[in-house]
């Protein structure tokens, strides 16, 4: 994409040109069969995908071609990175159709809060202009910005995205059972995570433009043999698949911390783990170093019980990340007015006037929406259009914005570095 120049970072960051499935191009077209039995462009797509082209789904390429390249460095026996990028459950929500019946529709409920928070500023919310142009929903012709979806199309929204979700997880233990099967999982660091969350109905959006924890959290998680378990002995599978539609599923995750971390800190991670050199901490003005990070290892946290890390005052010994020994995690995003338009979602960078930078702790999050100037990419944090305040504790939907009724000099303070 853009941030590569269109150019996948080759050679730069890969050895070998990076595999693009050949049915991607199809993502967008119209392949979601209607009950009048015509063919959309749609936002809710469940498939036949024998009818697809190709016969298959990118997802279902992207698996085996993963699959393939593992058989390589089994036989190669040299050391690699495989990165395996997945599409869903990016929209458009198109999918085996046979996943729906893992959520049956009487069982979807709608988001906990599916309403506009009455303190939201008007800044900060997102009207959702990618969903509004598939072809379902235009055809519902909901009012802009704030909506709403009609109940039982925001349930198969929701069930679309579960069901999603489910034909991903599968083919990463389709992926995960290949590395068994070539020998190497006991030898093999494994990561799953995203790039984003995505907004299912909460505070009455969709997509993923904002800056509330169900945009900006994403999935963490780590296998490294022998260090996050106990290395698997001599023929015993690691990653045994598991059918979802032959097995009832109720594993609890293993090892779950509480801790409040960046992607930022995967690189450095993955550096410690691998034994290579971790990269120095990136100085404030860094076009000039070769290579540097902005991210701790967050290796001092695998394996450890929550009380000891508690004990060590949360361990936050990166200062760049850390005030007074408290865990921080930041994002932001822009916006071209202080409320909805057309390009709110998605703002080219000579329209960006506001950027609201957010601040994430075990505790609370704290966003301020500052005038921005896109010429010379600087904050005036003098020039505060909008603030937000949620606390954890009390509010973990983030719906009641205590910005404006309480003081919150010290957060502003921590946010300014």
């Amino acid at each position: 994409g853009v941030s590569s120049n269109y150019s996948d970072d080759y050679p730069y960051s890969w050895s070998i040109p990076p595999f693009h499935p050949s049915t991607e191009k199809y993502e967008n077209d119209k392949t979601c069969r209607g009950k009048d039995g015509k063919l959309y462009a749609n936002l809710v797509c469940p498939v036949d995908v024998t009818e697809m082209p190709s016969g298959t789904l990118p997802d279902i390429q992207s698996t085996e071609e993963a699959i393939r390249l593992l058989n390589v460095m089994k036989t190669n026996k040299q050391k690699f990175f495989l990165a395996v990028g997945y599409h869903k459950p990016h929209i458009p929500l198109r999918y085996p159709q046979e996943f729906l019946k893992l959520y049956p529709l009487e069982n979807i409920t709608l988001a906990p809060d599916p309403w506009v928070p009455e303190k939201l500023p008007s800044v900060a919310y997102n009207p959702w202009t990618d969903i509004r142009q598939r072809d379902d929903v235009k055809a519902l012709n909901v009012s802009f910005p704030y909506g709403p979806l009609p109940d039982d199309f925001q349930r198969q929204i929701r069930q679309s995205y579960y069901a999603a979700v489910s034909y991903l997880d599968m083919q990463v233990g389709l992926l995960l059972n290949a590395l068994d099967d070539v020998g190497l999982s006991n030898s093999t660091i494994v990561v799953f995570t995203a790039d984003h969350g995505w907004s299912l109905g909460e505070h009455g959006e969709w997509a993923k433009y904002s800056n509330f924890d169900v945009a900006t959290r994403v999935p963490l998680m780590f296998y490294v043999p022998g260090m996050t378990t106990s290395s698997a002995s001599q023929g015993e599978r690691v990653f045994p698949y598991l059918d979802p539609f032959s097995h009832i599923l109720g594993l609890v995750p293993q090892g779950r911390s509480k801790k409040v971390v960046e992607l930022v800190s995967l690189f450095s991670t993955l550096a410690e783990l691998a034994g290579l050199q971790v990269p120095p901490v990136c100085p404030e003005t860094s076009f000039h170093v070769a290579l540097c990070t902005e991210g701790a290892s967050i290796v001092r946290y695998f394996n450890v019980s929550e009380e000891k890390v508690k004990e060590e005052k949360d361990g936050c010994d990166d200062t760049y990340r850390c005030f007074n020994e408290e865990p921080v995690a930041f994002s932001q995003y822009p916006r071209p007015a202080d409320v909805p338009q057309w390009n709110s979602d998605k703002p080219k960078l000579k329209d960006i006037r506001i950027m609201g930078y957010s601040m994430r702790t075990i505790d609370y999050r704290y966003t301020v929406w500052v005038q921005f100037n896109p010429n010379n990419f600087s904050a005036n944090f003098e020039d505060v259009h909008a603030g937000e305040l949620y606390m954890v504790e009390t509010d973990p939907n983030q719906d009641y914005n205590i910005y404006n009724n309480t003081s919150h000099g010290c957060f502003f303070k921590k946010i300014l570095g």
